[in-house]
């Protein structure tokens, strides 16, 4: 894999104030942001929901409100190539290398920005840190193919690297978005190490997510699926995460949170029919830092999901940036 040096992304992104501002401040932040122009470069198709639009405009609100000053650049830098079959098939790793060959690598640098997050997070460099990554990866198995917009995943994966290069026994997965990540739940279904937790539309694609699938074996009782209709509000998804997530992540005593931060579940999504607020989002991730301060030293990683009302999924990622400074 070719990963992007600190020259190389300087290069890549020279017109970026984002970028120049956030290198000429050195100094350790408390919250990170993986952030790269190489980001900009997959495309699916031209009309395609899940655009290189998604990350210009969080690139753009970033700096419309100035944050940047106060975040500490991740450049994704790790070589995630060997990482890729902890989770995935050797052969569902090749097919996509052989067949799609450049969204292979605009994949595999999305998987590098969350070992670096991790890494960043894990060294102390920052206390937590948001991945403004992209494609994304929660559908991601074994197919040999895209799945759901996604080709590895990224989470799980970060999971495995979390546990194998630092020691970190029991790893806490968060997803939030409105698609239910069968990805995750098939990576982990019998694994006790791994508590995945999603609140999804279970009648929206991939068409999973039951919430009688608890887990198998040593697993069971450690993937918790919590179905939200049509039209849940701040109210319904604050109600699921402070009844049924918090006591069991207090059971679970995790060493690292992630969050596979999917913001279709925001109002007025083109893909979804949630009725989360960004207010919402902030308060679900003070939620989760609770989790974090109690058991993990704070140590969260979050990863871009899903999200496709351009607008919207951008206040939504600067509502949930806010919240991880705060």
């Amino acid at each position: 894999m070719s990963v992007f040096s600190r020259r190389q992304f300087l290069k890549l992104s020279a017109s970026s104030a984002l970028t120049a501002d956030v290198l000429a401040n050195e100094q350790p932040r408390n919250t990170g942001l993986v952030i790269d122009d190489g980001f900009l470069a997959h495309k699916i198709s031209d009309a395609h929901p899940e655009s290189p639009a998604r990350y210009q405009a969080i690139k753009q609100h970033l700096l419309a409100e100035n944050l940047h000053k106060q975040l500490r650049l991740i450049s994704p830098t790790v070589d995630a190539e060997t990482w890729l079959t902890k989770i995935h098939s050797v052969e569902h790793v090749n097919n996509i290398k052989t067949h799609q060959p450049t969204t292979y690598q605009q994949a595999l640098l999305a998987t590098s920005g969350v070992l670096s997050a991790i890494d960043a997070v894990c060294m102390g460099n920052v206390t937590n840190a948001f991945c403004a990554s992209r494609p994304p990866g929660h559908h991601a198995k074994n197919t040999g193919q895209e799945e759901g917009f996604c080709y590895f995943n990224h989470v799980a994966i970060g999971a495995r690297y979390a546990q194998q290069h630092y020691q970190l026994k029991k790893i806490l997965i968060i997803d939030w978005d409105y698609h239910h990540g069968n990805g995750t739940e098939w990576a982990f279904y019998s694994d006790p190490s791994v508590l995945y937790f999603s609140t999804h539309d279970m009648f929206a694609y991939p068409g999973t997510g039951l919430p009688e699938r608890t887990g198998e074996a040593k697993g069971k009782g450690f993937n918790i699926n919590v179905h939200l209709g049509c039209g849940a509000t701040d109210h319904d998804i604050i109600s699921v995460f402070r009844d049924r997530l918090l006591p069991v992540a207090d059971d679970f005593k995790p060493d690292l949170v992630m969050i596979s931060a999917g913001f279709d579940s925001r109002k007025d999504d083109l893909l979804g029919c949630h009725d989360i607020s960004d207010k919402g989002f902030f308060e679900l991730t003070e939620m989760v830092k609770t989790i974090a301060q109690g058991h993990a030293g704070g140590k969260i990683v979050s990863v871009l999901e899903g999200g496709y009302n351009i607008e919207g999924n951008a206040n939504a990622v600067i509502a949930h940036i806010k919240a991880l400074m705060s």
